[in-house]
Order: C-alpha cells, then structure tokens, then sequence
C-alpha cells in the first residue's frame, strides 16, 4: 500500500527531470488521499495538472468510492472493473520524491523511503474523470507491486516506482502491452528509508519537519 508521499523539490530539479514546472509550486512534504496533487497524465501537451487522490471509476453512482481506491494492484489492473479501463487509456505519472510506510508491529513506526541520489521520480498510476448533474472530478491512483527485499520488513507492497525518462515515457504513450511490460519489467532501484516523526499520521501536518530523522523513541538526531 501507499497512503502517503511527499513532493516537495526544487523548482530547477523538477524542471531539470520533466522539462516544465508545475502552475503555483508549492512543496507537498505530507501528500495524503483525498488531497488535490500534481499529476502528468497521457493526454494532451506535457503538463501537470491537479487530481484528487482517490481513484473514481467513471461509472460510480457517487464519488465516495474514490475513498476506497487509493492504490491499485499491478497485479489485477486488467481484471478489476475498476481499473482496468484506465490501464488501457488513462496513465500518469505521479512525482515524488519519497513515500512513507509504517511498520506491521505494535510502535507503527512511519519511515520515509527514498532513492539514493534521486532527487526526484515518478511513481506510477492511472487517472479518471468522473461527472454528475454538478460535478466534474479528476481523480487518480497509486499502482503497488510487491514489495522488494528491502522493503519488506517494513510493508509488503510498494509503489511501482521508474527510475528512466524511457520508462516514463513508455507508461505515459506507449501500447498497452508496453505498459504491461512495465509493470513486471521496470528497472530495479536502491531503496533507502530511515524513521521520521509520527506527525506524519495527521494529513494536515505538512512541514519540513515530517522530511526529518528520528531516533526509534521519535527523538530528532
């Protein structure tokens, strides 16, 4: 599972990665669902746009389902009603520059997970858009995938994450058999994480300060 991540880069490393900047930028160190956050999808001119974290499936009665649809299995996104039509025809990229994952036992303690030497990536997903009498939503989900060595003892799945512009491209306008491709085939990465604060639980903590180490006891080093 991912149920938070952070986006909070310098403006010249995001440009260097993706070649354009997000509309009024501002640092995300505590992206939670529910939450409106930059996404770049597969149509129209390279851009980010601004999607709600929650996926809705285009034939939902209400758009309290998105509430449930954070993440998406790699594994069943041909299969699952759900997503399977925005496999096919809605892929983004989500930037981040870490996700946090708590641990299974009794402390629950949130670790920050990062790329050594990657300031910033992308992690994959696939979006929607959903309408009613009154409403018009953009909405998006995290693609997981079982959980590498490394993160194991932490979690047991883990966003599906690309370490080349290639792959990046290739999700966002390649074939679906590319896509599927991806999904099992994406470059392996170096993951590292250490503990942060447990202000990390409320989403509307959202400060520099959830980016810091702590001790196991929450102390900041």
């Amino acid at each position: 599972m991912c149920g938070r991540f952070s986006f909070a880069v310098n403006e010249k490393i995001i440009e260097e990665h993706y070649g354009f900047l997000p509309q009024e930028y501002k640092p995300r160190y505590n992206c939670a669902p529910g939450q409106t956050l930059a996404v770049i999808t597969n149509i129209g001119n390279p851009a980010f746009n601004y999607y709600r974290w929650g996926l809705i499936p285009f034939w939902a009665q209400n758009a309290s389902l998105g509430q449930k649809l954070i993440n998406a299995k790699a594994e069943t996104l041909t299969e699952k009603p759900a997503f399977k039509y925005s496999f096919s025809y809605q892929r983004c990229l989500i930037p981040a520059d870490s996700f946090y994952e708590w641990s299974q036992d009794k402390m629950k303690t949130p670790y920050r997970i990062f790329i050594k030497n990657f300031p910033v990536f992308s992690m994959a997903g696939i979006w929607s858009e959903w309408k009613n009498e009154n409403n018009m939503i953009y909405s998006f989900a995290v693609i997981t995938t079982e959980a590498n060595e490394f993160i194991k003892p932490i979690h047991n799945r883990t966003p599906l994450i690309f370490a080349t512009k290639d792959e990046e491209l290739k999700w966002l306008s390649g074939e679906v058999q590319d896509a599927l491709f991806l999904l099992i085939n994406n470059s392996p990465i170096h993951l590292e994480s250490y503990p942060v604060s447990k202000l990390i639980n409320v989403a509307g903590n959202d400060s520099e300060a959830l980016h810091k180490q702590v001790s196991e006891d929450g102390k900041l080093f």
